[in-house]
């Protein structure tokens, strides 16, 4: 039955386990375990299953707007408020590839100090938005993600020149089923991404989230003119393998950046569902409303001792979240086992024990 028209209240009964969601789940956690071992077996050092490259940890802040409607002043953003942050920016592959490869990248956003009942009981103060510049999951539920795992599992075998291949396929595959109106199958997304500057794009929650009283996707879209100027630049080939670190490096030594957060609110549950991280929730319906900005100033990006702190030392996780803004959905319910899972494998595996930092001095320069 159709919500009326108007913003869905969050219940519990919201959510709807997915069949066989546990079995699912394991499944899950053991192909991100193999493919960590793979990996960790190749480079002879732990990396995070998901986005092992990192391209620059940046600290900042957030500052939530003043005189937000009743909507969009809820959770964290009741009102108004300046919160230190951690961001990484990252590749989607569990493990170095080139940057010339186009595949998905990602923002993860640490927010530090942050206080109220939790989604999880973890004695943190902070909250974690893990972001990548897609809108859409395309293996939505935790029966297809489990499938996504495995084709996961088999990129480490895989060299870089093979997965250009692929991606070059997918790419001219998703223009031809675009033009036809056909449906993109969820592989063939996956590895269509463009290669554009990193600092230009726009990042998605991809699934929802618990926005206090409601159900939210969130995003993060640039906001500064310099970044805004990115969008869409392709990434020069001759940068070569580590062309967004260098490009994301000699950004941040010159100037800063802003960028708007951004809240979608769920107003129909059958046509922007919650359990199917695949469907494409309607402009039309809800838009994108801007709730905060996240500041960046000028700095080193790449310092040694961050790159160290953020790669090895620190983990972000949906989970480290208000009980406010609760991660929803089945592939959302199964990283609250699979993340602790390839986090402690990595911190295991090179022997140091994980970190979440109370301040934000305790981020190196």
């Amino acid at each position: 039955m159709t919500e009326p028209v108007g913003y869905v209240r969050y219940r519990d009964d919201l959510e709807q386990p997915f069949p066989d969601e546990e079995e699912l789940t394991r499944q899950v956690v053991a192909a991100m375990l193999e493919a960590n071992k793979q990996v960790a077996a190749k480079h002879r050092h732990g990396l995070r299953d998901a986005h092992a490259k990192s391209h620059g940890v940046l600290v900042g802040e957030l500052r939530v707007h003043a005189g937000l409607p009743e909507h969009l002043a809820q959770g964290l953003f009741e009102a108004p408020a300046t919160y230190p942050i951690v961001v990484r920016l990252s590749t989607a592959p569990g493990d170095l590839r080139t940057d010339q490869v186009p595949v998905q990248r990602g923002f993860a956003m640490k927010v530090l100090g942050v206080s109220g009942d939790r989604a999880v009981e973890d004695g943190f103060s902070t909250q974690d938005f893990l972001l990548v510049n897609h809108p859409t999951l395309p293996f939505g539920t935790i029966g297809e993600y489990a499938k996504l795992q495995n084709l996961l599992e088999s990129q480490p075998r895989q060299s870089d020149q093979q997965l250009k291949v692929l991606g070059a396929g997918a790419r001219v595959a998703d223009a031809v089923l675009t033009r036809l109106r056909r449906p993109i199958p969820p592989a063939a997304e996956t590895l269509a991404a463009q290669n554009n500057h990193i600092l230009g794009e726009t990042f998605h929650s991809m699934a929802a989230v618990r926005y206090g009283d409601h159900v939210a996707k969130l995003s993060v879209a640039p906001r500064s003119t310099n970044v805004r100027n990115l969008t869409g630049q392709p990434v020069d080939p001759k940068l070569g393998e580590s062309a967004l670190r260098e490009l994301v490096g000699d950004f941040f030594t010159e100037q800063g950046a802003e960028y708007d957060l951004r809240a979608q609110l769920c107003v129909d549950v059958e046509r922007m569902p919650i359990e199917d991280a695949s469907v494409l929730w309607p402009e039309e319906l809800s838009p994108h409303e801007v709730v905060a900005t996240v500041h960046l100033p000028a700095q080193d990006p790449y310092s040694d001792a961050r790159r160290r702190y953020a790669d090895d030392l620190l983990s972000f996780n949906p989970w480290h979240a208000l009980a406010a803004h609760r991660p929803l959905g089945s592939v959302m319910r199964s990283r609250r086992s699979a993340y602790p899972h390839s986090s402690t494998f990595r911190h295991d595996y090179n022997g140091v024990a994980e970190h979440e930092p109370v301040s934000i001095d305790e981020i190196p320069a």
